[in-house]
């Protein structure tokens, strides 16, 4: 069973349960304000040989100075030395939370905006059907292209209409509990949520067997095999999902990552780790012809586009 006007290319078994963790963003670490630090000694009283002249003076009569004086200037040197070893001290400890406050800026360094995206309120409305709460993983390190191979000659005022009957054939043909696709991108270029769960949120999907963990499944609307033309306005829209949501982990669309696949029925054995490109094509994780030659031919592109929008070089 498939999607009205689709063909099965998806996964046909949920992923098992994941430990249902979620990353929890800090703020960046702030410098701690230090007060009461001493006032300086002068080079006067740090001069060594102070209390030597002072002595010969009393010696020969000239001067006799009180017992707490003269202990004072005794321990003037032990005290510049002390003090001297606080400034230090305190210079490595400015120099150590310098250092702090550094690394969040580094972590940020890669991250994307997020694109305009519509809520899946708007599309779904009331046709949305009783489903158990979403799960998430820990991170996202890798996205997943996939087309939905419905028509393409569609007008995007429709899209919504166009969304709600994937969503019938996967919840209802196909018992799904939800659409599997984390997001949506038509070919004018408009994002539109799809998996429930939050657009912020490492959201467990069911775009690609095998590969559901640590991965967004972004799907164009559409069927893009060999000959089809695809749209500059939906591939710079997927590049600035996959830029946005790679960029939470300065992950590199270029690059390739560790995945570890969760059943035999993708390309790979259930445990083994593949490397895997960053912005994979649906068919690099299981044996499918989504998302189509002719878009698979554009993942270079969009994978440049996305490190563009991160600020790379």
């Amino acid at each position: 069973m498939v999607p009205p006007g689709g063909t099965p290319h998806i996964a046909d078994r949920a992923d098992p349960p994941d430990s249902g963790t979620m990353r929890v963003f800090r703020g960046p670490r702030r410098a701690r304000a230090r007060e009461g630090r001493p006032d300086r000694i002068s080079g006067a009283a740090r001069e060594p040989g102070a209390a030597r002249r002072a002595g010969a003076a009393r010696e020969s009569g000239a001067v006799r100075m009180p017992t707490a004086v003269r202990a004072l200037l005794g321990a003037l040197p032990g005290l510049a030395a002390v003090a001297a070893l606080f400034l230090c001290a305190n210079g490595v400890e400015r120099a150590a939370d310098a250092d702090a406050d550094a690394v969040p800026a580094a972590a940020d360094r890669y991250a994307a905006p997020r694109p305009d995206i519509v809520p899946r309120s708007v599309w779904l409305g009331d046709a949305a059907r009783a489903q158990p709460a979403p799960r998430y993983d820990d991170k996202v390190v890798a996205v997943f292209v996939h087309h939905t191979d419905t028509p393409n000659g569609y007008d995007c005022a429709d899209v919504p209409a166009i969304l709600r009957g994937v969503y019938q054939g996967q919840t209802g043909a196909r018992d799904w509990d939800d659409i599997g696709y984390n997001f949506v991108v038509d070919r004018c270029g408009t994002v539109y949520e799809g998996r429930a769960g939050g657009i912020d949120r490492p959201v467990t999907g069911a775009h690609t067997q095998g590969f559901n963990h640590r991965t967004t499944g972004i799907a164009a609307l559409g069927t893009y095999t060999a000959g089809v033309p695809v749209p500059h306005e939906l591939t710079d829209a997927i590049a600035a999902v996959a830029a946005w949501k790679l960029g939470e982990t300065s992950t590199d669309p270029r690059a390739r990552v560790a995945l570890v696949s969760s059943n035999g029925l993708s390309r790979f054995a259930a445990g083994a780790t593949a490397r895997l490109p960053a912005v994979a094509g649906h068919d690099d994780g299981y044996a499918t012809s989504c998302p189509g030659a002719a878009l698979s031919a554009r993942l270079g592109d969009i994978r440049d586009t996305a490190a563009r929008l991160q600020g790379r070089v």
